[in-house]
């Protein structure tokens, strides 16, 4: 039996939206109404289908994240091309690095967001890293 949801067509109302199961006997499909969604919100519908298919149901995508706090991208770039234009990375050390490269994204992390050295490099202390739960 394979359940599903289908949508019949009334002539002068809206479609009936059942809910239905269907197998075979034979050569003829038969099916079998379960429920009448009609009077279900489209979004709940929709909701069913998803859930039938196998596949995860979320109210809204804004329910499931929220964004804290947003830069625009020019904003974030210009203030990591500021060091580098200033010759303020060749101070940091003479050749290019690993340690270079954090040692300057450590000091543009703490001029986009201000806070302690420890907030800039422990998780979960600032809006940089995701919370531990």
């Amino acid at each position: 039996m394979a359940p599903g949801v289908d949508v019949i067509p009334n002539r002068s109302s809206r479609p009936a939206i059942l809910l239905r199961e269907a197998w075979r006997e034979g050569t003829r499909i038969r099916r079998r109404t379960v429920a009448n969604l009609s009077r279900m919100p489209p979004e709940l519908v929709d909701a069913v289908r998803a859930a039938l298919k196998g596949g995860i149901v979320l109210p809204s995508l804004d329910d499931a994240a929220a964004i804290r706090r947003s830069l625009p991208h020019g904003h974030v770039a210009a203030v990591l091309g500021t060091p580098g234009s200033l010759g303020m990375v060749r101070i940091l050390g003479r050749e290019p690095s690993r340690t270079r490269r954090l040692a300057a994204a450590a000091v543009v992390a703490r001029l986009i967001d201000p806070g302690s050295k420890l907030a800039c490099a422990s998780p979960g202390s600032s809006g940089a890293w995701p919370a531990a739960t």
